[in-house]
């Protein structure tokens, strides 16, 4: 996680996603800190991971040719960034 803050009192932060940074909720995992690592589906921080780990997950979608997908989906515009 690269940054913390809250959004209306709900706790969010920025994670880095293998270059592309997004804003997740950490509701379900209030306790992360910056420089630590979790895994996020659908928005949201659902646990908290090592950095070994972490890199090793990344590396294993690049493996598969799922990380550029993936990265695509990050990328795209949501409903309120525009088109």
């Amino acid at each position: 996680m690269e940054q913390r803050f809250d959004d209306h009192g709900i706790p969010m932060g920025k994670l880095n996603f293998g270059g592309v940074v997004k804003e997740v909720c950490l509701a379900y995992l209030p306790e992360i800190e910056v420089g630590q690592y979790a895994i996020v589906h659908v928005g949201f921080a659902i646990s908290r991971i090592d950095e070994q780990s972490a890199q090793e997950t990344l590396q294993t979608f690049a493996d598969l040719g799922m990380l550029d997908e993936q990265l695509d989906e990050l990328q795209a515009p949501t409903s309120d960034e525009g088109a």
